[in-house]
């Protein structure tokens, strides 16, 4: 398809806006190139998506309970939420992490948090999502070395570690290392997985934080399958075969309040993916050309004020993730908004999923949406626009010089001033908030976590670094930071130094003294 061919605006749609679309090439049966309409012919006939929970507070210990909680009740999939401290490379003891431990996630510092993390949990039955990203790699090893110690093989694991360094640097900002490094920890943990974890996903490129940042659904689109063309590219460079690795490269979209243009977003990524796989890079594996991706429902559309309002936005959002062709999902608690969610709002969320799996009907046909000339149209012009920021990226050397020069921080900052303005100016209604508001009291009972559970993690730290083997643990620390300074694949190292009760702080200021930090430059 050619940008530009499909017009932009129609009162109402009809046989004339798709006229100069072709059905095998543009749309295809489900299952078929270019996926349009989902990557495997039956879609939820067959399998419902996974329902993934993403959770995760305080310590391990109180985390493991509110798991087995959620699988009790019907969820087929865990999603760990780390805190801050975790997700930036630091101890539960550092100095910066001082009032956030295990306040926005799970605090792990070793790999015996890990292992009470999952405490009960057969990791040889359960498919395990970790939204972690700078210290990816290290969160990797920990989670290979607490299978293990469950008798389980890393041939047997299943999951997906999230590992998108890149929209970090354009989106979350929770970096630690400069972009080159830190994609050599990216590559280092995808060949890894692609020899030694065959049913992991060892990436999952990200456009929910872009999205959060304030993208545009575009911008979202384009930014995060340009990412993906990143990482094939390096790691087509260390050498791979595409077809070695693809397969279990999977990618994680925002499904937001526009419900059409949503599902849009969700079919121009199938198919896109789908040519960018096979005219770029050669891919001959069908599973290199699919869009195998996680939805998570909106955070940035829950609102404070009247809290309940946050399901209904949720409901929609889950709808339009199921019509996209979602492979797993994770629906909002409608307490986010304020904190953390309560087993209450959780569960819900969860009944959320179910509800719509069980009683709605969605999974009685196989791309139900599908036809839509409204739909079909609104695709390929969302596909086109995608497209033209693709080719602004490669126009620039690719996404690394792209997020040096500031490019994809500015477009999402200009999209996010904008829609900021016009819900201030009321022309972007939020119900509740700028129309229909009221002054009742809307403070819902939301899940506060203390400053014992940083004591208690401090304590847990100190009595580990009293009974674990010093001098094991320094000579696997020097180990790694003398790999570091080679082309060494590093994942062995970490997966030793892991195994010795390194820290997370430990092991990745070891690689900070070869590595340095990123300073984000002024743009």
């Amino acid at each position: 398809m050619k940008p530009g061919r499909f017009r932009t605006e129609s009162p109402a749609f009809g046989a004339a806006d798709v006229a100069q679309l072709d059905y095998r090439r543009d749309i295809g049966e489900p299952g078929s190139y270019p996926y349009a309409r989902g990557i495997y012919p039956n879609m939820y006939r067959g399998r419902l998506w996974t329902m993934r929970q993403f959770s995760g507070h305080g310590s391990a210990e109180e985390t493991n309970r509110r798991y087995r909680f959620l699988l009790e009740h019907g969820q087929t999939g865990l999603s760990v939420a780390f805190d801050l401290p975790t997700l930036m490379g630091l101890d539960s003891d550092d100095p910066l992490s001082a009032g956030e431990v295990g306040k926005c996630g799970v605090a792990v510092d070793s790999l015996r948090d890990m292992e009470v993390l999952f405490d009960r949990i057969d990791l040889a039955r359960v498919s395990t999502s970790m939204t972690i990203n700078a210290p990816a790699a290290v969160l990797l090893a920990m989670y290979v070395v607490a299978a293990e110690k469950q008798g389980v093989a890393a041939r047997r694991i299943r999951g997906t570690l999230q590992n998108d360094i890149l929209k970090e640097y354009i989106a979350q900002k929770e970096w630690i290392y400069p972009p080159a490094p830190s994609m050599r920890l990216v590559v280092d943990s995808i060949q890894f997985c692609s020899q030694q974890l065959p049913r992991y996903n060892s990436i999952s490129i990200s456009g929910y934080h872009i999205r959060e940042a304030g993208s545009t659904a575009v911008q979202e689109l384009a930014f995060t399958l340009r990412d993906g063309i990143e990482y094939v590219d390096w790691c087509v460079r260390r050498g791979m075969e595409v077809d070695d690795f693809a397969p279990r490269l999977s990618f994680f979209f925002n499904s937001h309040n526009n419900f059409f243009e949503e599902i849009a977003k969700f079919r121009a990524a199938q198919s896109l993916r789908a040519r960018t796989m096979r005219n770029r890079f050669g891919a001959l594996n069908e599973r290199s050309r699919m869009c195998r991706f996680h939805t998570q429902t909106a955070g940035c559309t829950l609102t404070m004020q009247q809290p309940a309002n946050n399901i209904i936005r949720t409901t929609l959002q889950a709808v339009a993730a199921v019509l996209g062709g979602t492979n797993s999902l994770h629906t909002n608690a409608l307490d986010e908004a304020w904190a953390l969610p309560t087993e209450e709002t959780a569960k819900i969320a969860l009944r959320t999923q179910q509800v719509l799996a069980y009683e709605s009907g969605l999974t009685a046909s196989v791309d139900p949406a599908g036809g839509s000339y409204y739909l079909e149209n609104l695709t390929c012009r969302v596909e086109d626009r995608a497209v033209e920021y693709m080719d602004r990226i490669d126009e620039m050397g690719g996404m690394i010089n792209a997020i040096e020069a500031g490019y994809p921080q500015r477009e999402i900052q200009d999209a996010s001033y904008r829609e900021q303005r016009a819900i201030e100016k009321e022309e972007q209604v939020v119900v509740g908030v700028n129309r229909f508001a009221t002054d009742e009291p809307s403070r819902p009972e939301i899940l506060r976590i203390g400053p014992e559970v940083e004591d208690a993690q401090i304590e847990s730290l100190r009595v580990l670094r009293r009974e674990r083997n010093q001098e094991s643990v320094s000579r696997a620390l020097r180990g790694l930071n003398q790999a570091a300074r080679t082309d060494e694949n590093l994942m062995p190292r970490l997966i030793h130094a892991v195994r010795e009760y390194a820290t997370v702080g430990e092991i990745c200021t070891s690689l900070k003294e070869i590595f340095g930090v990123y300073q984000e430059p002024l743009f």
